[in-house]
Formats: C-alpha cells, sequence, structure tokens
C-alpha cells in the first residue's frame, strides 16, 4: 500500500513537471526538487539499514548541519537571518514530508544577497589597507563566535579575517627576501611594496573564490541541503548529483573516457594542470601543462564551442566523451601561440588509482610490498580489471623472485568492492568465512572463499592507520581473527562497518522528461568480523601499535554526530593459521624494538605538537607578534625535521615488467622514485620487514602452512 502510495505521489509530481517545461527553467528546478525530494525519503524509509523517523529531532539536526555547511565562518547571514530561518528549525521535517522548499528558497536566496554584498565588503577592506603595527588579535574557533548583529559587526569579522590572510603573505614575503642570500640590496623591495604585494595576493584569492561561488548553480546548493538530510540518517548516506556519480564511479574505477587531461579554472580560463601517463593527450604529445583550451569541437558539429567563462564542470563534460571519438580544441599555448589539435579520445586509466608493488633488496632477504590506494572495481563489470585480480598478478610476480614475505600497505584507504576484500582474503587462506553481513531484517549472510587454493603462504603484514575504513576493515581484521598476519599502525582503523550500495533514482523516472535526478549512496548492511565483534566505531586493533601524524586528532566514525552503534554477533565457524608457532612472541618482540626506537619517539612528540597547533583558535595581527609567534614555532618544529631525514638501509625496487614501462614513461620512473626514495625513509615499512623476517624465523618448516 505504501509503495503505491509512493507511486500515486509521484506521478502527480511527475504530471506537475511536464506541464512546467513551457515556465521558466527555474520553476521546473523547483519541481524537479520535489521530486528528488519524494525519491530520496521513499528510498531511505523502504532500504536504509536502520530507519529514520523524520520528526522534529531529526529537523533541528538536519537545520544544524545545514546552515553550518553554507555558512561555517559565520561571515556570510547576520543574526536577523538566523532568527528568521530559525522558525523552521522543528519544521524541516513538515517541509520533507509535504515536499515543501520553503525553507531551502529562503536561505538560498538570502544566501546569494549575502554573498553578493560580502563581495563589495572584502573590496572596501582590501582598498583601505592595513595597519599590522596595531595590538589586536582573531579568533577563529567560528563555532563559538555569534551571528553579527550589524553590518559594522560583520565588517569588522571580515577586516580581520583579510588582514589574517594579508599579514601572513606579508611575512612569507618579507622573510623570504630576507633570507635570499643572493638577492642584492639594491634590487630588494620596500616593506610598502611587499604589503601591497601582499594585499594584492588576498585580492585575487578572493576573486577566484567569488568566481568559483558564481559557478555555482541552485542546484549545487540543492544537492548540499539533500545531503544535510541523508546525513542524519547516517554519515555514509550520500546524495550524488548526476556528475558527482559520474566522479564516484570514476574514483571507484580509476578510468574515465575522454583525452586524459586534469583540469583547472583560473578566473575565466580553463587550464591544463596535469597530462595523465598513458591516455590519449600524453599519447598526442602536443598538449603542455599551462596550457589553456579556448575552444572546443566536436567530430559532429561544424563549429566550435567557446569555454572562456564557462563552469569547469561543463567545460570537462564537453571535452570528455565516449572512446574512438574525435575531439577538437583551440589552445593558446603557454608561449602565447595558438594551436588546434584533433585528440581522439579513449579509455583513460588513472594509474594513482590502482595497486603499485616494490621489491625490497636487502643482503639476499628479498620481501614484497603491495601498496593498495582502493579497493576500485568497474563498477559496470566486475570482471574488467580490479583490486584481487591486481593484487593476485603483483603476488605471482613476487613468487618468482622468490621473496620472503609480503607487506599490504593499506594506510589512507577508506575501502570499496566488498567483493574484492573476500577475493583478496582468499589468496592467503584456505576457503573459509571472510566476513559476515547482517541486513536490514536482521538476516545473516556469510561471505567466504570456496577455494582452497593458497596463492601465497609465507609470512604477511599488513600496515593500517587512522584512515584505513571499510574494506580495509574487513581484510585486516579477516588476517588478524585467523592469526593469518601481524597487523601494524594505529590504535585503531577508522571504524566504518557499514556497507553502502548505489541506487539509481532514475528507475523510478522510466518515459520521464524531467531530466537526470542522480543516485543515493545508502546504508544497507553492517558487516561484521568472522569472530563476531562489529568494526563499527571500535575498527580493529593493531598488533603492534605505531603513532603516526594522526594520533591525537579525532579522525573516525566515531568522531561522528550520529554514527550507527557497535554490537556483536555469533562467531563464524572458521580454524586459524597453523603457519606460525609463535605469533605472539613475534608480536612481543616487535613491541619491544619500537619501544626503545627513537624515530619512533619523536614521530610519537611530534604528534602530540601537531594536536597543539590544530587546537591553537587565537593570532595576533600585528606584525611583529605574529613574526615572534611563527619564529617560536618554526623554532619547535625543526627537531621534527629529522623524522623526514630518517633513511633505512633498504633498497626499493620497481619489478622487472614495471621497469621496462618506466623506459617509455618518465612520469611514471619520476612517481616511483619518488614513492621508493619515501618508504626508505618510512619506519614503519622497515619495522614490517624486522617483522617478516622474525615470521619467518618462527614459520614452521611445512611447503605449504595448512589450517588446523
Amino acid at each position: 500500500m505504501k509503495k503505491n502510495a509512493f507511486l500515486i505521489s509521484l506521478s502527480l509530481l511527475l504530471a506537475m513537471s511536464s506541464c512546467s517545461f513551457t515556465t521558466k527553467k527555474f520553476d521546473t528546478d523547483k519541481k524537479k526538487d520535489k521530486v528528488l525530494i519524494e525519491l530520496i525519503t521513499y528510498v531511505l524509509n523502504e532500504y536504509h539499514f536502520n530507519k529514520a523517523d523524520i520528526d522534529n529531532r531529526f529537523s533541528k539536526n538536519v537545520y544544524d548541519k545545514y546552515i553550518k555547511e553554507i555558512d561555517p565562518l559565520h561571515r556570510n547571514f547576520y543574526q536577523k537571518d538566523i532568527d528568521e530561518f530559525k522558525k523552521y528549525r522543528k519544521k524541516i521535517d513538515d517541509q520533507i514530508n509535504n515536499k515543501e522548499l520553503d525553507f531551502f528558497n529562503l536561505t538560498y536566496n538570502r544566501l546569494q544577497q549575502r554573498i553578493d554584498e560580502s563581495e563589495s565588503i572584502y573590496k572596501e577592506i582590501l582598498d583601505e589597507g592595513f595597519d599590522f603595527q596595531k595590538e589586536e588579535s582573531i579568533d577563529n574557533d567560528y563555532e563559538k563566535l555569534d551571528y553579527p548583529d550589524s553590518k559594522k559587526e560583520m565588517r569588522e569579522r571580515w577586516r580581520k579575517q583579510l588582514k589574517l590572510n594579508t599579514l601572513s603573505s606579508y611575512y612569507d614575503l618579507s622573510r623570504s627576501q630576507q633570507e635570499d642570500e643572493e638577492l642584492k640590496e639594491e634590487d630588494k623591495v620596500s616593506q610598502d611594496s611587499l604589503k601591497r604585494k601582499a594585499i594584492s595576493m588576498t585580492r585575487d584569492a578572493l576573486e577566484n573564490f567569488y568566481e568559483n561561488q558564481e559557478d555555482m548553480l541552485r542546484k549545487d546548493w540543492f544537492s548540499m541541503y539533500l545531503n544535510a538530510i541523508t546525513g542524519q540518517v547516517d554519515p555514509h548516506t550520500n546524495y550524488f548529483a548526476p556528475r558527482d556519480k559520474d566522479r564516484f564511479d570514476i574514483s571507484m574505477s580509476g578510468k574515465l573516457e575522454g583525452i586524459g587531461a586534469r583540469l583547472q579554472k583560473e578566473r575565466d580560463h580553463i587550464k591544463i594542470v596535469e597530462i595523465i601517463s598513458g591516455g590519449p593527450a600524453w599519447k598526442h604529445g602536443k598538449l603542455e601543462v599551462g596550457d589553456e583550451i579556448q575552444r572546443v569541437k566536436q567530430e559532429d558539429e561544424d563549429k566550435s564551442v567557446s569555454i572562456i567563462g564557462m563552469r569547469l564542470e561543463d567545460a570537462v563534460e564537453l571535452i570528455k566523451g565516449p572512446k574512438e571519438t574525435k575531439v577538437t580544441l583551440s589552445v593558446k599555448k603557454v608561449d602565447g601561440t595558438k594551436q588546434k589539435y584533433t585528440i581522439v579520445r579513449d579509455v583513460v586509466e588513472i594509474q594513482d588509482t590502482y595497486a603499485r608493488s616494490a621489491f625490497i633488496d636487502k643482503e639476499g632477504e628479498d620481501y614484497g610490498l603491495i601498496k593498495l590506494p582502493k579497493f576500485y572495481f568497474d563498477m559496470d563489470d566486475y570482471n574488467n580489471r580490479n583490486a584481487a585480480t591486481d593484487i593476485e598478478k603483483e603476488i605471482k610476480r613476487f613468487k618468482k623472485k622468490n621473496a620472503k614475505g609480503l607487506i599490504i600497505d593499506l594506510r589512507n584507504n577508506g575501502g570499496g568492492s566488498l567483493k574484492t576484500v573476500v577475493d583478496i582474503a582468499g589468496l592467503f587462506i584456505e576457503k573459509g568465512p571472510v566476513v559476515q553481513v547482517k541486513k536490514s531484517n536482521g538476516d545473516m549472510e556469510v561471505l567466504e572463499d570456496e577455494d582452497d587454493k593458497i596463492l601465497w603462504d609465507k609470512p604477511l603484514v599488513i600496515l593500517v592507520n587512522k584512515l584505513s575504513a571499510s574494506a580495509s576493515e574487513i581484510l585486516a581484521a579477516a588476517m588478524q581473527d585467523y592469526k593469518r598476519a601481524i597487523i601494524i599502525g594505529s590504535d585503531q582503523t577508522y571504524g566504518k562497518g557499514t556497507v553502502q550500495n548505489i541506487i539509481n533514482l532514475d528507475r523510478w523516472m522510466r518515459n520521464s522528461s524531467i531530466g537526470e535526478m542522480g543516485a543515493l549512496k545508502i546504508t544497507t548492511q553492517k558487516f561484521y568480523r568472522i569472530n563476531g565483534g562489529s568494526t563499527q566505531l571500535k575498527g580493529v586493533s593493531s598488533d603492534v601499535v605505531l603513532p603516526n601524524r594522526y594520533s591525537y586528532i579525532e579522525i573516525g566514525e566515531r568522531d561522528y554526530k550520529n554514527p550507527l552503534p557497535w554490537d556483536q554477533i555469533n562467531p563464524a565457524d572458521y580454524n586459524t593459521w597453523s603457519g606460525y608457532e609463535k605469533i605472539e612472541k613475534v608480536i612481543e618482540l616487535s613491541n619491544k624494538r619500537m619501544k626503545n626506537n627513537k624515530q619512533i619517539s619523536l614521530i610519537d612528540e611530534h604528534a602530540k605538537w601537531i594536536k597543539k597547533q590544530r587546537d591553537k583558535d587565537v593570532y595576533p595581527l600585528n606584525f611583529l607578534e605574529y613574526r615572534k609567534m611563527n619564529e617560536s614555532t618554526e623554532e619547535q618544529s625543526e627537531k621534527f625535521e629529522a623524522i623526514n631525514d630518517y633513511t633505512s638501509s633498504y633498497d626499493f625496487k620497481s619489478l622487472p615488467y614495471e621497469v621496462k614501462m618506466m623506459k617509455k614513461d618518465s612520469a611514471l620512473a619520476d612517481k616511483r622514485k619518488k614513492w621508493h626514495e619515501a618508504l626508505k625513509s618510512d619506519v614503519y615499512v622497515e619495522e614490517s620487514i624486522h617483522v617478516l623476517n622474525d615470521l619467518q624465523r618462527y614459520t614452521k618448516d611445512d611447503k605449504l602452512a595448512k589450517a588446523k
């Protein structure tokens, strides 16, 4: 009955929308917005793991989040605006249920007005300049600041913020000139000139900011409103506008169809900021970083289109396109000359998405390391390139090199495909459960590795940190529960124990001319370790706990206001790995080494210092006081430079197949060189190698370690 009521309601809205195409586009957008609210609330109610009551409490939370999102610095709205908005604080639930847009329209229109006003405010302030000798300060704890009561208060708030921005630039320029030993005295500019340059830098930054604001359409702000709504159900349920959905697909697959160039808008100009290795533009060889694309012509059109002044998103859409189609670009080169280039579009692979490996060599003790940035997969066809098949290939290559142990680096890996986790876990164990999944109706499903083959039976270490989330936590937890690997990293991982699915909203919009509706990323399941515990909030606790820069900063699921709770279920039926004789002894040895490691102690001290710096809210606006503060900060930070200067005795190399690729791709060679240098100074990787060595010493002599 409920579904029928939804479909009848949706039909009425669509009927209204179909009549609106003879009116202004703005009216069409508003009707489309009502359909979106209807669709999203229906999907949340029907498919979300944890149904939320859309009531006054929900309303207040949406209101607070949305107002914070659109004016985080309290520099747009006045207190009188907030007083006017507050009458809706307990009525947004009614607005949602009745598909009404009064609250959004009020805040959107007022915000546009205030943004226009602030643009004239900042220009007046910068024209007046600043007195850096005046004794005053600024408090940047915006959340505790009241909204301004008057234009005078608003102007003063802007003045102090602009003064801080300019003071920072002025200090940097002054110091740079003072420390430049090659700069002759007669070539130095006056302090007044440096101040004017600092003001000009602030002005340029703000002009770019306001141009980006102008590029934001009503639908962009409405997406923020929708995400304030979806975010109250849980932190990981999000609305994707059509282009956001495309970006998400690209981020998960690492693939797109286009020319293979990253673009950026500077003022009204669209410039190339990166040429992606292996892509059509890279193969074409004529486009360069810094080139400005001025016009775009499709192969089936007679005329080109100017993209000067166009929104970046719209320009990108024109340049992208299906593989094997042609696009002609009119380009202003870095040297000022103008050229036309015709490029055949193709599938572009973003290599930074994919697993990469390094071979570690020291005195005949060879090890492998695989860095996995995310658990990627092709959302249209899983059998295309995915994280599991790539890791399988890398492991086979390490086996050919007779590597003695393997490190899987999941630091900063925010997750991805659940299936790839199960497939990857299966490379290290005999068949058995990997993760338990609970559906919204309470039904349980155990996802298992059903292949009794073990590709890698040698020592295994998994590196994690606080930003290792979701799929990363499933893999780390499974390997820990099986006693298959030793987990090294933060005291706990991120703590995201939920599964999201993408629901295309257009499935309800067939034969509608209202346009694409986008998609909803929605939490549909909760996952549990095979030992029965949830990773939700608690994450995975490392066997060897090491500090890092995030150690004392609030990062993780538990720091959200509305995460789903932690719970546990019955354990699955599984047998632990019998390949290590004394895994507890290896963990004990590692902890003992790290306790006495000076580099680790310094990293911990640095993490505490970072927390202290982040908690600082009050800054002086007097130049001498500001300089004193910065010099003190720089003096304190000097002792932590040794963290980056640290060097291990291990050498890191690319595998032979990649060495061949690097001969043709200098950009790839440069990236790998920098990565290998970073690994050499990475004490966590160094300790992982020590642990692998210890595991090898304490591993049974069986040719293939079998489960009990």
